[in-house]
């Protein structure tokens, strides 16, 4: 196996000190929360609400105002900065007009220096969805769609809460592919009493669609979520570990890159603005709830935007919108690093560790050697990555990277 490049030894410094500086800002991408949807689902952690009185309920223009407002308070911190991709997620951004998208997305063009062919991203649910409504995010300016699907069998949609039918989850994914040229498709196995067979139906389902990407999680019981509290009958260990594989062997032998843990695409398909995350780029993060990471040259800062929708809404008449701001220590910079970029199959390069972090190499050097040792690393002079094994056994794996 070949070695990593020679490592200069870590300079002394105390655990609270923070990088002397970065070469330059990474790329900068923004994300924008829309925290309601028609029901909450039982497995979901995300900032959601559900639209109490309907989708008519909903402060929509309100809540644009807000977010143009939390925007334009962000300016002078990603000043003169060209932005590459943007993400509308939630909850489910599809239950705004299309007046509200454009209203939104022209008001970024104007205060902000999109890159050439930027990528704009709009989650939507099948549910919420018409060949009106996507003609019209396609025409705001939206050139990404991405749709959660879960499954396409109607028992395991109603035993997830899903509002949506496995004939409405066809008929939406028809009618993007009929406006948008990218096109994402979630879908989640390991399901509540859920067979192999019937993960791979749902899987040879979405497949045959011809979609550029998809993005195939294991439901997982996250806290604070009614699943959590009440958990459905799900699949034992093993038969999700073949799940697991099934999934992966299908859809590489279908033509997909697995380039990321959960994430699966066609050449040239891939989500920029997922890979800015997972290459530690830097991300404004505006509306309820929303998170961020924004580089300096001196020191990277985490935010979060205030949470429930109507705190949000209330402090925007004071311009009051971050709820916390922290700086991120020296100590907690390579596992936030690491954390994202060994997500991607084919790892990171070794100089993108001090160009993200203004740290040396040096400071990883004992776990990257450790993580070699036990199989979970290939460590070369051009590429650090996770092996096979290390991708099953990421949190294992990550867990390396934890300082005391």
């Amino acid at each position: 196996m070949k070695r990593i490049i020679p490592i200069a030894a870590a300079p002394a410094a105390s655990s609270s000190a923070v990088p002397s500086g970065l070469p330059a800002p990474p790329p900068l991408s923004l994300y924008i929360h829309v925290p309601w949807c028609v029901r909450k689902c039982p497995y979901c952690d995300f900032n959601s609400h559900e639209a109490k009185g309907g989708v008519g309920a909903i402060p929509e223009d309100d809540y644009v105002a807000a977010l143009i407002a939390d925007l334009e308070s962000a300016l002078p911190q990603i000043w003169n900065r060209p932005v590459h991709s943007v993400f509308i997620g939630g909850g489910t951004p599809s239950l705004l007009s299309v007046a509200a998208i454009d209203t939104l997305l022209a008001a970024l063009r104007a205060r902000l220096p999109l890159a050439p062919g930027a990528e704009i991203t709009l989650e939507a649910n099948p549910g919420t969805v018409e060949a009106g409504k996507f003609a019209g995010f396609r025409d705001a300016g939206v050139t990404r769609v991405s749709l959660g699907i879960q499954s396409f069998d109607d028992a395991k949609l109603a035993a997830l809460g899903r509002i949506h039918s496995g004939n409405e989850a066809r008929r939406a994914i028809d009618l993007a592919l009929a406006h948008f040229e990218r096109v994402n498709l979630d879908l989640m196995y390991a399901l509540p009493e859920q067979t192999l067979e019937e993960a791979r139906h749902d899987l040879e389902t979405a497949v045959a669609f011809g979609t550029g990407h998809l993005s195939a999680y294991h439901l997982t019981l996250e806290p604070n979520t009614a699943f959590h509290h009440s958990p459905p009958p799900l699949p034992d260990e093993d038969l999700a570990a073949d799940m697991q594989e099934m999934v992966e062997e299908a859809l590489v032998g279908a033509g997909f890159e697995h380039y990321e843990t959960s994430a699966y695409a066609r050449p040239g398909q891939r989500c920029a603005h997922n890979l800015n995350y997972w290459n530690f780029g830097d991300y404004l993060g505006i509306g309820a709830g929303a998170h961020g990471k924004l580089s300096s040259a001196f020191n990277i800062v985490r935010e979060t935007r205030r949470r429930h929708p109507r705190e949000y809404l209330e402090a925007a008449q004071r311009g009051d919108f971050v709820q916390e701001r922290r700086e991120v220590s020296r100590t907690e910079l390579p596992f936030e690093f690491l954390m994202n970029a060994l997500r991607l199959s084919d790892g990171f390069a070794p100089a993108l560790f001090a160009e993200r972090t203004g740290l040396p190499l040096a400071v990883i050097e004992a776990p990257l050697r450790a993580a070699q040792a036990e199989g979970l690393l290939h460590l070369a002079t051009d590429r650090i990555r996770p092996t096979a094994m290390g991708r099953r056994y990421l949190n294992t794996l990550l867990q390396r990277f934890l300082s005391d």
